[in-house]
């Protein structure tokens, strides 16, 4: 019983973080749409540049104690050793508030050579707008992590969602009330950023009050005598490290891409640094669009750890492997098609969301970028399929490999004249191609039962091609008559209607696949499929 309802809270906490990380990544992409028209081509590369700075600096310090510290309370509340949590909070808290201002002083008194470095001088007041963002967020980390630990999802959710929100409303509002009052686009773009700082400090505000409430000292007494602080910080960096480690290969690429794209542009072909940084921040607004398929892979990946993991646990190899072959199969059918789609209609999307932005540069960016996306997605899926085999570690090598690709690809291309800024998406595409295809050879070589790969993916491809063969014939069609915006809601209303035929008629999904969906039996009900 006691297992059952572990169980149950687990699922439970999975699905509201899911729920939670879903909503925020729909409103980080609208909080980027308007933004980049608000700024234009050349204050959304300060932007971007700025982002760039702080997630990779926020990374360093914060990727991997949350998760340490979450496990270390989770461990020490199991045997109702609640001296022990508390000093683990508080060595925790103290750890990231140290971690937070050095990040935050880096911030403040660097933001002029580390903009110079990426080749975006004006990119410095941005950076300085974000610098206490480091502080607010190392803090809040410590009381999601205290959250976590008690198998409590709900306030990471709900003040990853408070943050979010806030960051829109702020951050949208002043970037366009400095324009307004004549300021130039580096300026508005460190009001647009401020609203990420003013966004982390609501989130903090709400998280201390949450916690202060909920574990009074009067409620919790134990005699048990806790760790000294130097003993918990050192198992705290035995986890911490190899976790930071692996999760700063990204945030360090993405910081390098920056530096080497624009000061190749500069440098190569010529450009000056204004022309350079406007290219970026047009490649930038096809990247805000890129990443929108990946949101509607966390509900999925949320359930595949516990399901295999489960099912291995009870020795059912057999089970796991039809988990791991169904969860791959409805990736594979949302990620494709939605890939697929943003490719057919790349020109389109980007007229009709940035009509002020290079359009040239936006499509063609746009085009190579959709079919990156469904790479993207089979990695989300395939790190969560190795992490419940137990091979963690192999994505990471993956990803650093693969990023390592997308540079030498970056250096060969963005230099040359016929590709340009062009180069960059490639880069992106080779990076997530090459390092899911090492993915999936590696989850048939380690997993007990393997997917088949032609379950898997042909029939998901072959109805995706002929939607986005209708999808490019109605856009054709509709556009002389009812213009841009009409004819790409049309042409995507069409696409699903095409889309969901195929795939009944096809016989492309069964039960079982949906089953790992919210909602799944439902929809399988509906659509009669056994």
């Amino acid at each position: 019983m006691k297992q059952s309802s572990q169980k149950s809270t687990f699922f439970g906490g999975a699905a509201t973080l899911a729920a939670g990380i879903i909503i925020v990544k729909l409103i980080g992409a609208f909080y980027k749409i308007p933004l980049g028209r608000i700024l234009g081509d050349v204050g959304f590369g300060h932007f971007n540049n700025a982002y760039a700075v702080f997630n990779l600096l926020l990374m360093v310090s914060t990727a991997g104690l949350p998760v340490a510290m979450s496990k270390t309370i989770s461990e020490a509340n199991a045997m109702d050793r609640h001296n022990q949590v508390n000093r683990i909070f508080r060595v925790c808290l103290v750890t990231f508030l140290v971690l937070g201002t050095v990040t935050t002083c880096i911030m403040l008194f660097l933001a002029q050579p580390l903009a110079t470095l990426q080749g975006d001088s004006m990119a410095a007041p941005a950076i300085r707008a974000m610098a206490f963002t480091a502080l607010f967020l190392c803090t809040v980390s410590a009381y999601r992590g205290f959250a976590q630990g008690h198998s409590d999802m709900v306030p990471t959710a709900v003040s990853q969602v408070i943050e979010a929100v806030a960051k829109l409303v702020v951050g949208l509002i002043l970037a366009w009330y400095l324009l307004h009052l004549g300021f130039g686009s580096e300026i508005a773009a460190a009001g647009a950023i401020f609203g990420v700082t003013a966004g982390s400090l609501v989130s903090l505000i709400y998280l201390m009050i949450r916690h202060h409430r909920r574990n009074k000292p009067s409620q919790r007494l134990s005699d048990d005598r806790p760790q000294s602080p130097s003993s918990i910080l050192k198992s705290l960096l035995v986890i911490a490290v190899p976790i930071t480690l692996s999760s700063s290969v990204v945030p360090i690429t993405t910081y390098i891409d920056t530096i080497q794209v624009q000061n190749l542009l500069q440098n190569a072909l010529g450009y000056s640094e204004e022309m350079a940084v406007s290219l970026y921040g047009s490649y930038q607004k096809a990247v805000a669009i890129y990443n929108l398929p990946s949101s509607f892979m966390v509900s999925l990946t949320a359930c595949i750890v516990p399901a295999v993991s489960a099912a291995l646990a009870l020795k059912d190899k057999t089970g796991a492997g039809k988990i791991t072959e169904s969860a791959l199969r409805v990736g594979s059918l949302l990620a494709i098609p939605a890939g697929v789609g943003l490719a057919v209609l790349s020109g389109p999307i980007i007229q009709l969301l940035f009509p002020e932005t290079n359009q040239e540069v936006g499509t063609a960016c746009m085009l190579i970028l959709g079919i990156a996306s469904i790479f993207v997605c089979i990695n989300l899926l395939c790190n969560a399929i190795l992490q419940a085999n137990g091979r963690a570690a192999l994505p990471i090598w993956f990803i650093a490999a693969g990023s390592a690709m997308k540079l030498v690809v970056n250096f060969f291309l963005v230099q040359s004249p016929a590709f340009g800024i062009k180069g960059a998406p490639v880069g992106t595409l080779v990076c997530f191609g090459t390092v899911a295809m090492m993915e999936l050879i590696a989850i048939k070589k380690v997993t007990p039962h393997p997917p088949k790969y032609r379950r898997v993916f042909v029939k998901p491809l072959i109805a995706a091609l002929v939607m986005g063969g209708a999808t490019w014939a109605s856009y054709g069609l509709l556009s002389p008559i009812l213009g841009n915006t009409l004819s790409v809601a049309g042409s995507m209303c069409i696409a699903v209607v095409v889309y969901g035929i195929l795939v009944i008629l096809l016989k492309a999904v069964s039960r079982d696949d949906l089953s790992l969906m919210p909602k799944g039996d439902k929809i399988a009900k509906l659509l009669r499929i056994k």
